[in-house]
Protein backbone atom coordinates (compact mmCIF):
# COMPACT_ATOMS: atom_id res chain seq x y z
CA UNK A 1 0.00 0.00 0.00
CA UNK A 2 1.41 3.37 -0.93
CA UNK A 3 2.14 5.80 1.89
CA UNK A 4 0.62 8.50 -0.29
CA UNK A 5 -2.76 6.85 -0.71
CA UNK A 6 -5.63 9.24 -0.04
CA UNK A 7 -7.79 8.65 2.99
CA UNK A 8 -7.70 8.39 6.77
CA UNK A 9 -7.75 5.53 9.30
CA UNK A 10 -11.37 4.69 8.42
CA UNK A 11 -10.47 4.02 4.77
CA UNK A 12 -6.83 2.90 4.88
CA UNK A 13 -7.86 -0.32 6.66
CA UNK A 14 -4.38 -0.84 8.01
CA UNK A 15 -2.68 -0.46 11.37
CA UNK A 16 0.64 1.38 11.42
CA UNK A 17 3.30 1.26 14.11
CA UNK A 18 4.63 -1.46 16.37
CA UNK A 19 2.53 -4.39 17.51
CA UNK A 20 5.08 -5.69 20.03
CA UNK A 21 8.18 -4.45 21.83
CA UNK A 22 10.18 -6.48 24.32
CA UNK A 23 9.19 -10.14 24.76
CA UNK A 24 6.51 -10.52 27.40
CA UNK A 25 7.49 -11.87 30.78
CA UNK A 26 5.99 -15.22 31.73
CA UNK A 27 3.42 -13.63 34.06
CA UNK A 28 2.37 -11.16 31.35
CA UNK A 29 2.05 -13.90 28.76
CA UNK A 30 -0.14 -15.87 31.15
CA UNK A 31 -2.48 -12.89 31.47
CA UNK A 32 -2.67 -12.56 27.69
CA UNK A 33 -3.33 -16.28 27.33
CA UNK A 34 -5.83 -16.69 30.16
CA UNK A 35 -7.36 -13.38 31.29
CA UNK A 36 -7.62 -11.62 27.93
CA UNK A 37 -9.97 -14.24 26.40
CA UNK A 38 -12.28 -13.83 29.40
CA UNK A 39 -12.65 -10.06 28.98
CA UNK A 40 -12.14 -9.60 25.24
CA UNK A 41 -14.72 -7.77 23.17
CA UNK A 42 -16.59 -10.38 21.10
CA UNK A 43 -15.34 -10.62 17.54
CA UNK A 44 -18.82 -10.30 16.02
CA UNK A 45 -22.13 -8.62 16.69
CA UNK A 46 -23.16 -5.26 18.11
CA UNK A 47 -20.96 -3.94 20.89
CA UNK A 48 -23.41 -2.83 23.57
CA UNK A 49 -23.33 -2.59 27.34
CA UNK A 50 -25.86 -5.41 27.51
CA UNK A 51 -23.73 -7.67 25.32
CA UNK A 52 -20.56 -6.91 27.26
CA UNK A 53 -21.81 -6.67 30.85
CA UNK A 54 -25.27 -8.23 30.86
CA UNK A 55 -27.28 -5.06 31.51
CA UNK A 56 -27.51 -1.45 30.41
CA UNK A 57 -24.96 0.95 31.88
CA UNK A 58 -23.09 4.06 30.68
CA UNK A 59 -20.46 2.98 28.16
CA UNK A 60 -16.97 4.47 27.73
CA UNK A 61 -14.46 3.78 24.94
CA UNK A 62 -10.71 4.45 24.93
CA UNK A 63 -8.84 4.40 21.62
CA UNK A 64 -5.24 3.30 22.12
CA UNK A 65 -4.97 2.96 25.88
CA UNK A 66 -1.18 2.58 26.00
CA UNK A 67 -0.34 0.88 29.29
CA UNK A 68 -3.93 1.06 30.55
CA UNK A 69 -3.33 3.45 33.47
CA UNK A 70 -6.07 5.87 32.45
CA UNK A 71 -8.48 3.10 31.51
CA UNK A 72 -8.03 1.33 34.84
CA UNK A 73 -8.24 4.50 36.92
CA UNK A 74 -11.44 5.65 35.22
CA UNK A 75 -12.99 2.19 35.56
CA UNK A 76 -12.08 2.20 39.26
CA UNK A 77 -13.62 5.66 39.67
CA UNK A 78 -16.88 4.61 37.99
CA UNK A 79 -17.61 0.97 38.88
CA UNK A 80 -21.20 1.23 37.63
CA UNK A 81 -20.03 2.26 34.14
CA UNK A 82 -18.67 -0.04 31.45
CA UNK A 83 -15.30 0.54 29.77
CA UNK A 84 -13.96 -0.66 26.44
CA UNK A 85 -10.28 -0.25 25.67
CA UNK A 86 -8.64 -0.99 22.33
CA UNK A 87 -4.88 -1.23 21.82
CA UNK A 88 -2.81 -2.95 19.08
CA UNK A 89 0.44 -3.05 21.10
CA UNK A 90 0.51 -6.37 22.97
CA UNK A 91 2.89 -5.07 25.65
CA UNK A 92 0.35 -2.37 26.49
CA UNK A 93 -2.43 -4.94 26.56
CA UNK A 94 -0.42 -7.03 29.02
CA UNK A 95 0.10 -4.00 31.27
CA UNK A 96 -3.60 -3.17 31.16
CA UNK A 97 -4.46 -6.74 32.08
CA UNK A 98 -2.20 -6.39 35.12
CA UNK A 99 -4.22 -3.35 36.23
CA UNK A 100 -7.49 -5.22 35.66
CA UNK A 101 -6.28 -8.16 37.73
CA UNK A 102 -4.74 -6.13 40.55
CA UNK A 103 -7.74 -3.81 40.90
CA UNK A 104 -10.30 -6.60 40.30
CA UNK A 105 -12.04 -4.55 37.62
CA UNK A 106 -15.14 -6.35 36.42
CA UNK A 107 -16.28 -3.41 34.29
CA UNK A 108 -13.49 -3.47 31.66
CA UNK A 109 -13.44 -5.16 28.26
CA UNK A 110 -10.34 -5.13 26.06
CA UNK A 111 -9.77 -5.43 22.33
CA UNK A 112 -6.25 -6.29 21.21
CA UNK A 113 -6.25 -4.74 17.75
CA UNK A 114 -7.74 -1.92 15.72
CA UNK A 115 -10.07 0.30 17.76
CA UNK A 116 -12.09 1.26 14.69
CA UNK A 117 -13.05 -2.37 14.08
CA UNK A 118 -14.86 -2.35 17.41
CA UNK A 119 -16.09 1.23 17.27
CA UNK A 120 -17.88 0.52 13.98
CA UNK A 121 -19.97 -2.11 15.79
CA UNK A 122 -21.03 0.20 18.61
CA UNK A 123 -24.60 1.38 17.92
CA UNK A 124 -24.95 5.07 17.11
CA UNK A 125 -25.59 7.16 20.21
CA UNK A 126 -24.51 4.40 22.60
CA UNK A 127 -21.36 5.93 24.13
CA UNK A 128 -21.26 8.24 27.14
CA UNK A 129 -17.57 9.10 26.77
CA UNK A 130 -14.75 8.48 24.33
CA UNK A 131 -11.04 9.07 25.02
CA UNK A 132 -8.17 9.64 22.58
CA UNK A 133 -5.10 10.43 24.68
CA UNK A 134 -1.64 11.02 23.26
CA UNK A 135 -2.14 9.18 19.98
CA UNK A 136 0.80 8.68 17.63
CA UNK A 137 1.21 12.13 16.01
CA UNK A 138 2.62 10.93 12.68
CA UNK A 139 4.28 14.36 12.33
CA UNK A 140 5.33 14.10 8.67
CA UNK A 141 2.85 15.65 6.25
CA UNK A 142 2.82 12.54 4.05
CA UNK A 143 1.71 10.48 7.06
CA UNK A 144 -1.07 12.86 8.18
CA UNK A 145 -3.69 10.45 6.81
CA UNK A 146 -2.67 7.95 9.51
CA UNK A 147 -3.69 10.28 12.35
CA UNK A 148 -6.72 9.25 14.32
CA UNK A 149 -7.76 12.90 14.45
CA UNK A 150 -9.08 13.02 10.89
CA UNK A 151 -12.50 13.54 9.41
CA UNK A 152 -13.43 9.86 9.12
CA UNK A 153 -12.68 8.86 12.72
CA UNK A 154 -14.09 12.08 14.19
CA UNK A 155 -17.30 11.60 12.20
CA UNK A 156 -17.55 8.08 13.60
CA UNK A 157 -16.91 9.34 17.12
CA UNK A 158 -19.70 11.88 16.68
CA UNK A 159 -22.05 9.14 15.49
CA UNK A 160 -21.30 6.83 18.41
CA UNK A 161 -21.59 9.42 21.21
CA UNK A 162 -25.00 10.16 22.65
CA UNK A 163 -26.13 13.81 22.76
CA UNK A 164 -24.36 15.34 25.74
CA UNK A 165 -21.66 12.66 25.59
CA UNK A 166 -18.05 13.75 25.90
CA UNK A 167 -14.99 13.33 23.68
CA UNK A 168 -11.66 13.87 25.45
CA UNK A 169 -8.49 14.44 23.47
CA UNK A 170 -4.97 15.03 24.78
CA UNK A 171 -1.60 15.56 23.13
CA UNK A 172 1.86 16.96 23.77
CA UNK A 173 2.75 17.35 20.07
CA UNK A 174 2.28 20.87 18.60
CA UNK A 175 1.92 19.66 15.00
CA UNK A 176 -0.78 17.20 16.00
CA UNK A 177 -2.45 19.83 18.14
CA UNK A 178 -2.83 22.25 15.22
CA UNK A 179 -4.04 19.48 12.93
CA UNK A 180 -6.58 18.23 15.48
CA UNK A 181 -8.08 21.66 16.11
CA UNK A 182 -8.34 22.25 12.37
CA UNK A 183 -10.28 18.99 12.05
CA UNK A 184 -12.56 19.78 14.99
CA UNK A 185 -13.47 23.14 13.47
CA UNK A 186 -15.12 21.19 10.65
CA UNK A 187 -17.35 19.48 13.22
CA UNK A 188 -18.67 22.57 14.97
CA UNK A 189 -22.25 21.37 14.36
CA UNK A 190 -21.56 18.05 16.10
CA UNK A 191 -19.31 19.15 18.98
CA UNK A 192 -19.27 21.99 21.47
CA UNK A 193 -15.82 22.78 22.88
CA UNK A 194 -16.05 22.77 26.68
CA UNK A 195 -13.72 25.65 27.40
CA UNK A 196 -13.38 28.53 29.83
CA UNK A 197 -10.14 30.27 28.94
CA UNK A 198 -6.59 28.94 28.50
CA UNK A 199 -6.60 27.05 31.79
CA UNK A 200 -9.16 24.70 30.27
CA UNK A 201 -6.61 23.24 27.89
CA UNK A 202 -3.40 23.92 29.82
CA UNK A 203 -4.34 22.02 33.00
CA UNK A 204 -5.53 18.45 33.30
CA UNK A 205 -9.22 18.54 34.30
CA UNK A 206 -10.52 16.82 37.40
CA UNK A 207 -11.27 13.17 36.77
CA UNK A 208 -8.68 12.92 33.98
CA UNK A 209 -5.98 10.49 35.24
CA UNK A 210 -2.44 10.99 34.02
CA UNK A 211 -1.06 8.45 31.55
CA UNK A 212 2.55 7.30 31.62
CA UNK A 213 3.06 8.84 28.18
CA UNK A 214 1.84 12.19 29.48
CA UNK A 215 4.07 11.94 32.55
CA UNK A 216 7.10 11.10 30.43
CA UNK A 217 6.37 13.91 27.96
CA UNK A 218 6.25 16.46 30.76
CA UNK A 219 8.98 15.24 33.12
CA UNK A 220 11.52 13.69 30.74
CA UNK A 221 11.12 15.76 27.59
CA UNK A 222 9.77 18.97 29.12
CA UNK A 223 6.82 19.09 26.70
CA UNK A 224 3.74 21.16 27.27
CA UNK A 225 0.59 19.03 27.40
CA UNK A 226 -2.84 20.11 26.12
CA UNK A 227 -6.24 18.80 27.20
CA UNK A 228 -9.48 19.16 25.26
CA UNK A 229 -13.07 18.28 26.06
CA UNK A 230 -15.83 18.32 23.47
CA UNK A 231 -19.53 17.76 24.18
CA UNK A 232 -21.71 16.04 21.57
CA UNK A 233 -24.49 18.38 20.58
CA UNK A 234 -28.09 17.53 19.77
CA UNK A 235 -27.53 18.25 16.08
Amino acid sequence: MSAFKEGDPTTLNRLYGRSQGKPLRAAQQELVDKLLPQISVPSEGPVTSEALFGFERPLHFEIGFGGGEHLAERADMLPDHGFIGAEPFVNGVAQALTHVRDRTLANVRIHHGDALEVLRRVPDGALTMLYLLHPDPWPKNKHAKRRMMNDGPVRMIADKLKPGGEFRFGTDHPVYLRHALMVMRRFADQFEWIVDGPRSWQNRPSGWPETRYEHKARTVYGHEVWYFRFRRTEG
